[in-house]
């Protein structure tokens, strides 16, 4: 079963457990502006974790995704700069698909250390 991440606020993961989809893309951008979810590979989420997330505080949660169980479509996309491609979710998270929903914490450097779940 291959496994995505995604790196969501609490508040915005738990509210879309009650109405039944996810659809915040990244911090402050919403699926409908970005047009996809972003998503990372475990050897991926350190470096997003760190790039993008750092001064957000600890309301934040790691999605650990079962790319089998989506109910929207999944591509690998190249970026710019980095040579593995990157997951988007072209549609809705389906909470069914998350296997699990880890607390992030930050190290006392203000770094991420992040050892992905694999289950």
């Amino acid at each position: 079963m291959p496994i995505i991440y995604h790196i969501a606020s609490a508040g915005a993961w738990y509210l879309a457990v009650k109405e039944g989809e996810y659809t915040t893309s990244t911090l402050g951008r919403t699926l409908a502006e970005e047009g996809f979810l972003h998503a990372s590979s475990a050897s991926q989420v350190n470096w997003v974790a760190n790039n993008f997330y750092r001064d957000v505080g600890d309301d934040l949660l790691l999605l650990v995704i079962d790319t089998a169980r989506l109910a929207s479509p999944l591509r690998y996309e190249d970026v710019p700069g980095w040579d593995e491609p990157f997951p988007h979710i072209y549609g809705p998270l389906n909470p069914d698909a998350v296997l699990q929903a880890v607390p992030l914490r930050a190290g006392p450097d203000g770094r991420y250390a992040i050892e992905p779940p694999v289950t």
